[in-house]
């Protein structure tokens, strides 16, 4: 288990932590988030087009994330993660230059791309660099607080977009995004990032893209505790994630008035923000009590969802919250079971099995509402993790020397 040490002061994680808090902030402050649907809307597409778009956008993050995590571990990390929201910034300007079926697939390719480049490359990033300060026992912590931001940036830009809109439309929101992403490149760039090879570094550097990718490969192959670790990732970051999306149209469904809908996932947002802030405590539990924790998040979930009104939502938000903490702790125990040198490219393939799995889940999922509805959705897909749950208490995923885990 990673466990938090005396032996790294704050000041020593802070040139590091404080460009990374301003990166996963910027990074999600987007206004258009809550509406692009609607310019879609807006500019003639059908509802065919508007799911093919978001397909066109989920495919292209499958395809090019393991091949940017092997370049991730052959170029300045740092370089790509700036040269992501480049790519998303790119794309949201598209939209509004040109908006059209053509511009608005082209900007969903760069922004799935622009995703893609930061798959691996940040998580790679940061527990080097904490490594290289005798500080990766503080991993869980500091990645936690970024996902807090993360989930907390999205609240903000969305209640802010309301009043943009109004005031000055599409441009404003476009304007706003692109500024948004700007800032948040040049934050990339004041990340700090040492190459040099080093044990808490895993060994030597790959010489290029092909020995990167490679080793990667083989280590995810050969090595059983990086694949449980994987696996575990995989299974809790996928469900909680597709359900996420599906929180408005259940609240909708179990009779909320439409004005009051903002709230119920204002609700969710604040459990999933207290989960990520959580993420560093809990990675100091036992691996049976982190299973348990899990194991409830499942009934949370499903309870939550097929009760409705004010506890219900509370409960939903809090299993939802779990998931987020153990996703975090899961990410923290790929990282210290990762010996060889292309940390990126394996970090990556969790991210492939992750977007590969929630594109899936999402497929499954109109087929399972049409049978039972959007609550009886929600209690089905909450299912997977009492079988992570079960995985972990059992041991499937490996203890690690270095963390006790």
């Amino acid at each position: 288990m990673t466990t938090l040490s005396p032996r790294a002061p704050a000041a020593r994680v802070s040139r590091l932590s404080w460009p990374l808090y301003a990166y996963a902030a910027l990074g999600e402050f987007v206004l258009l988030y809550p509406l692009y649907a609607l310019l879609f809307e807006a500019s003639g597409l059908s509802v065919a087009q508007v799911s093919s778009l978001f397909v066109l956008w989920s495919l292209t993050s499958v395809a090019v994330s393991v091949p940017a995590g092997a370049w991730a571990d052959v170029v300045p990390r740092r370089h790509l993660l700036a040269a992501s929201p480049l790519l998303a910034a790119a794309g949201f300007s598209l939209w509004l230059l040109w908006p059209g079926y053509p511009a608005f697939a082209l900007g969903f390719v760069l922004w799935g791309a622009g995703g893609a480049l930061s798959s691996g490359a940040l998580e790679a990033l940061v527990y080097t660099e904490l490594a290289h300060r005798g500080a990766a026992d503080r991993y869980a912590r500091v990645m936690g607080r970024a996902r807090a931001l993360d989930v907390a940036a999205v609240g903000a830009a969305t209640l802010l977009a309301v009043p943009v809109m109004a005031h000055g439309g599409y441009p404003a929101v476009g304007a706003g995004s692109v500024a948004a992403c700007v800032l948040c490149a040049l934050a990339a760039l004041a990340l700090p990032e040492r190459r040099a090879p080093g044990p808490d570094a895993g060994g030597e550097e790959p010489s290029g893209y092909r020995e990167a990718l490679r080793e990667g490969l083989r280590e995810a192959r050969s090595h059983r505790g990086v694949r449980g670790a994987i696996l575990l990732v995989v299974v809790v970051a996928s469900f909680w994630q597709m359900l996420e999306e599906y929180v408005p149209l259940l609240a909708a469904d179990a009779g909320v008035p439409t004005a009051t809908v903002p709230l119920v996932v204002l609700v969710v947002w604040a459990c999933i923000t207290a989960g990520g802030l959580l993420a560093g405590p809990a990675s100091r539990l036992p691996v049976r009590t982190l299973a348990l924790l899990l194991g409830l998040a499942a009934p949370a979930i499903a309870l939550g969802a097929l009760w409705g009104g004010p506890p219900g939502w509370v409960l939903l938000g809090v299993g939802f919250g779990v998931c987020q903490m153990a996703e975090v702790v899961a990410d923290a125990r790929l990282q210290d079971r990762i010996t060889g040198p292309s940390r990126a490219t394996v970090t990556s393939l969790a991210g492939l099995g992750t977007d590969a799995c929630t594109t899936s889940a999402y497929l499954l999922y109109a087929g399972v509402f049409a049978l039972v509805g959007h609550g009886g959705a929600f209690a089905l897909f909450a299912v997977p993790y009492l079988v992570a749950a079960l995985f972990l208490g059992r041991g499937g995923v490996r203890s690690a020397p270095a963390t006790g885990l």
